[in-house]
C-alpha cells in the first residue's frame, strides 16, 4: 500500500484551490510558427519552457501530449523530461497524454516509464487506452496505486471516429464505454474525497445522460475553447458528476503566447467560467 497521497486527493485539493483547468501543452508545427519559432528542439524548449513559467504556478494540472516531443527523437524527449519536472516543481500536477495501451510486460513497460517516480518522465497521471480489454490495463493500475498516481482511461472520447468502439454494444446490451465507465467506478469505490482512475469523456459530445459519469474520479473533458464546447455546457454534458469534470483547454490559451501576461490572463479567465458554472451547478 502507497504512503503517497492518491493522485484524485491532490487533484481535488488542486481544483479547489487553484480551479478546474488543465491546459495542454501541445507544441505542434503550426503553433510554434504563430508564436515566431521554429520547429526545431529549440522551439519546443522555449515554447515548453515559456508555459510552464506563465502557469506552472497558478493551473491546476498540465497535460503535455508526448507525440509533440517524441517526433524529436531523444531530445525531444529530454524537453518533455524538463517540462514535467519544472511543471511538478512549481506546484502544478501533470497527466501525461501518451494514450498508452498494450499487454503484459509491454503495459507493464509503459506504465514503468510514466507512473515510477524513479522514471525521469513520472508523471500524476497517464492517459490509456483500453481497447485491448480492461483488464490488459492491470500493469498500468496496479503501478498506480503503488505510486500515488492516477490513470485517465478513454471511455467517450469526441473524435467522430471514437463512436465506432465507444458506443457498440455488447451482447449484455451495455455499450463498451459504459462498460470502462462501471470498471473505473469499481476501481475509484470508497475513495475519499475523488478516486484516482478517471474517464476521458469528450466535452463537446452533447446530452450523455444515458451514460453513468458518476464514477467517483475524475473526468478529463478536452474540446473547451477551438473545439467549440464552452464552460457554460459543462453542466448539461457532465450532469452531477460536473464537479469532478477536469475541463481540457490548449488551443484557446496556448494561441495568447509567447505573451506570458496573455497566456497567464486566457487561463486565468478559462479557470473563473469554469468555476463559476460548475459552481452555478452545484449550488455552492
Amino acid at each position: 500500500m502507497s504512503t503517497v497521497t492518491p493522485f484524485g486527493t491532490r487533484l481535488r485539493e488542486a481544483m479547489d484551490t487553484r480551479g478546474p483547468l488543465c491546459v495542454g501543452i501541445d507544441p505542434h508545427a503550426a503553433l510554434l510558427a504563430q508564436w515566431g519559432l521554429a520547429d526545431d528542439v529549440a522551439g519546443l524548449e522555449r515554447f515548453s519552457r515559456t508555459v510552464v513559467e506563465a502557469l506552472a504556478d497558478s493551473v491546476a494540472v498540465f497535460k503535455p501530449q508526448a507525440a509533440f516531443f517524441e517526433r524529436f527523437g531523444s531530445r525531444g524527449v529530454a524537453v518533455l523530461e524538463r517540462t514535467v519536472a519544472d511543471a511538478r516543481a512549481a506546484g502544478a500536477l501533470v497527466v501525461m497524454d501518451a494514450k498508452r495501451g498494450d499487454i503484459g510486460s509491454t503495459m507493464a513497460a509503459y506504465a514503468a516509464a510514466f507512473l515510477d517516480p524513479a522514471s525521469p518522465l513520472f508523471s500524476d497521471a497517464l492517459t490509456v487506452s483500453p481497447y485491448l480489454g480492461y483488464g490488459s490495463l492491470e500493469p498500468a493500475v496496479a503501478l498506480a496505486r503503488e505510486s500515488g498516481a492516477g490513470l485517465f482511461v478513454l471511455a467517450l472520447t469526441s473524435n467522430p471516429e471514437g463512436a465506432e468502439v465507444q458506443r457498440a454494444v455488447r451482447a449484455d446490451g451495455r455499450s463498451v464505454g459504459a462498460t470502462m465507465l462501471a470498471h473505473l467506478a469499481a476501481e475509484n469505490e470508497g475513495a475519499a474525497p475523488m478516486g484516482s482512475f478517471g474517464a476521458v469523456i469528450g466535452a463537446t459530445l452533447g446530452d450523455l445522460s444515458s451514460f453513468d459519469l458518476d464514477i467517483n474520479g475524475p473526468l478529463l473533458a478536452p474540446g473547451i475553447g477551438a473545439q467549440g464546447a464552452t464552460a457554460a455546457d459543462l453542466p448539461a454534458v457532465f450532469g452531477k458528476a460536473v464537479g469532478n469534470v477536469v475541463p481540457n483547454v490548449s488551443r484557446g490559451v496556448l494561441k495568447h503566447g509567447p505573451d506570458v501576461a496573455a497566456l497567464r490572463a486566457s487561463a486565468t479567465a478559462f479557470a473563473e467560467e469554469i468555476r463559476a458554472a460548475v459552481s452555478a451547478d452545484r449550488k455552492v
